[in-house]
């Protein structure tokens, strides 16, 4: 809903609405990310709730001016509750002819377009691929839209010219200059940037002097200019009371880390190797060396995770990350920490593939090989996390079950989780839940015998930390001999071990939460069961579908692995499933080989997130 105001003093129109959907788009080096991020955070410290999209191509330095090279970010903000990055624009900031060509098909008809004059010379032009002779600012196709080209590559120099900066230098501030437009233009204080600015380049501050110069530049050629005649307004949302910052999943996941480390009272060590989305995660655990947590950063993928097994075998709360080829190295390792049943928490941030395939798109492919990824039977309990800001709860959640069940636990999240944010209400000490540890330090069999392999009635098995006085025992991959840890090859007590180990994975499930609807009724004509990243396409095109009275339900899974035990209660209340997955189908080819429900299949596997266009659609299409 809009509303329009005229301001007769500045002779500038308010349009106020509950949302509005701006995408940055332009080269690798326009700095679009660093753009669409400060304009989020600012909107966030203003009360509004968001979504964020980071869209980006794989090379460091994409193809300079051309369509493979174009860098998006998407931000959706309103005074509403948001819960994805919106389907289309309202503002297309394209700092190139390619980067128009790219987003032009999302924008909504009306919409506004900032175009830098700069990128749309003959040579930007011809690198998009127009024909010759054809540019889109002049030619009559952009009729349907608010159009402001506005020379930002000249403005910044002409802004910089007495700065002694090179002209690289001052090439790279024109974002600021895009930043301090919008924030004229969504009627936004500047004041949380420049202070970034400030900090960023405390010890370069011709560069920190040079960027805030060019911010307020481009917010006064916005207040001044007379092709920029309409203001943006936004009020801030009604959110839930309590205490919030911005945050991106993979910072949320780190948080989570350390919380679930100092709740459980145990060092935090993580063993890793830098690998696109998930590099993050190490970046920031990286930087809490002061609170006792300790990051590796090893040679490679197996390196990093046989560390991670050597921490967690000396009483550490050991995690690992990757993304889908590093998962691949790692499975043998999982496999060692599955037989020596000791907790390790692994972090598979998804991504396209197969191989390199598209290391910075998303995706939800991972899920059957984190079910049966690795060789023999060894099950493990497979965790998802559903936003940016859960990634925390999930986090917490899988180092609780890890240290809690002596087990290795793989957290799946993707690419765009990671890299989104939105607002989160983030959690006091005392809210979270408790985690229990205990180390044995004397022998638990009868007349003073150890028995490293004897379970309690969780089926789990004693952490002995090595060096305990009388606890010595045997270490290592070949199989155990149940209760003394011996190694064994009776082929009885092997089948023992491995009912065991599974046995212990599923009773899991008696210290999860059961399944319920998110949205819409316990019974109805249909039911959308997601897990992951989909969660807010599907809530938002359920909730909207039920607004226009279709007979429609969500639940999520956290637990993949295992199911909550009423799951297949709860599928039963419903005619029809539907199952929506970045993916062919692999959740429901478990949900059907489980449960024998005739679940139907939604796929995408375009390295993008389902609209809620698309969901609703074929929410509308069963239901009829």
């Amino acid at each position: 809903m809009e509303t329009v105001k005229k301001n007769v003093a500045q002779k500038t129109t308010i349009t106020e609405s509950e949302n509005f959907v701006v995408r940055f788009s332009g080269d690798s080096g326009d700095g679009m990310q660093l753009t669409g991020m400060q304009f989020t955070d600012t909107a966030a410290l203003l009360g509004n709730d968001l979504s964020t999209f980071p869209d980006y191509p794989s090379e460091i330095r994409a193809p300079i001016g051309t369509i493979a090279g174009v860098s998006g970010f998407q931000v959706n903000f309103g005074s509403k509750e948001i819960f994805t990055p919106g389907d289309k624009y309202d503002v297309l900031v394209a700092m190139n002819a390619a980067a128009l060509k790219v987003d032009l098909p999302r924008l909504n008809k009306g919409g506004a377009i900032i175009a830098n004059l700069a990128g749309f010379d003959k040579k930007n032009l011809g690198l998009a691929q127009y024909p010759d002779g054809v540019n889109p600012l002049e030619d009559g196709s952009l009729d349907n839209y608010i159009v402001h080209k506005v020379d930002v590559t000249k403005l910044t120099k002409n802004c910089l010219a007495d700065s002694g900066l090179g002209s690289k230098d001052i090439d790279r501030s024109k974002n600021m200059f895009v930043l301090g437009l919008l924030f004229w233009m969504f009627d936004k204080s500047p004041d949380s940037t420049i202070k970034f600015i400030e900090e960023k380049f405390a010890k370069k501050p011709d560069i920190a002097q040079a960027n805030v110069k060019t911010l307020k530049a481009g917010w006064d050629f916005g207040d001044n200019s007379e092709i920029f005649t309409t203001q943006y307004r936004v009020n801030a949302a009604k959110l839930p009371k309590g205490n919030y910052r911005n945050i991106t999943g993979n910072h949320a996941t780190a948080i989570g880390l350390i919380a679930a480390a100092d709740k459980s009272g145990l060092p935090l060590f993580l063993g890793s190797y830098p690998i696109t989305p998930a590099t993050d995660i190490l970046h920031e655990l990286s930087k809490y060396k002061a609170n006792g947590v300790k990051t590796f950063q090893a040679e490679d993928e197996i390196a990093g995770v046989c560390s991670a097994i050597g921490a967690s075998y000396t009483g550490s709360l050991a995690i690992t990350t990757t993304s889908g080829p590093g998962m691949a190295l790692k499975t043998e390792a999982v496999g060692l920490a599955t037989i020596l049943e000791i907790p390790l928490v692994i972090v598979n941030v998804q991504r396209g593939g197969p191989s390199t395939g598209l290391p910075t798109k998303t995706e939800q492919a991972d899920l059957l090989m984190a079910m049966h990824g690795r060789h023999g039977e060894a099950p493990v309990p497979v965790i998802a996390a559903s936003s940016p800001s859960d990634c925390f709860n999930a986090a917490y959640e899988a180092c609780r079950i890890a240290v809690e069940h002596m087990t290795p636990v793989i957290l799946l999240t993707d690419g765009y989780i990671a890299n989104g944010s939105e607002p989160w209400r983030y959690p006091t000490e005392d809210q979270l839940q408790p985690i229990t540890v205990s180390f044995l330090d004397k022998p638990n069999g009868a007349e003073g015998v150890l028995l490293p392999y004897k379970r309690n009635e969780k089926l789990v098995r004693p952490w002995i930390k090595p060096g305990t006085k009388g606890l010595e025992h045997r270490i290592g991959g070949l199989e155990k001999q149940n209760e003394t840890g011996n190694v064994s090859y009776d082929p009885l007590n092997h089948e023992k071990m491995v009912q065991l180990r599974a046995a212990k994975v599923a009773k899991i499930a008696d210290y999860i939460p059961l399944a319920k609807a998110d949205s819409g009724n316990e019974k109805a004509k249909l039911l959308v069961l997601g897990w992951g990243s989909t969660y807010g396409a599907i809530k938002t095109a359920v909730l909207e579908a039920i607004a226009e009275g279709y007979d429609v339900a969500h639940v999520h899974l956290r637990n993949i692995n295992p199911f909550p035990k009423n799951l297949g209660e709860v599928l039963n209340n419903y005619d029809k499933i539907i199952i929506p997955e970045m993916n062919n189908g692999q959740l429901l080819q478990l949900i059907r080989a489980k449960y024998l429900v005739p679940a139907i299949g939604l796929s995408k596997v375009q390295g993008l997130p389902f609209t809620t266009t698309e969901l609703k659609a074929k929410i509308v299409e069963l239901l009829k």
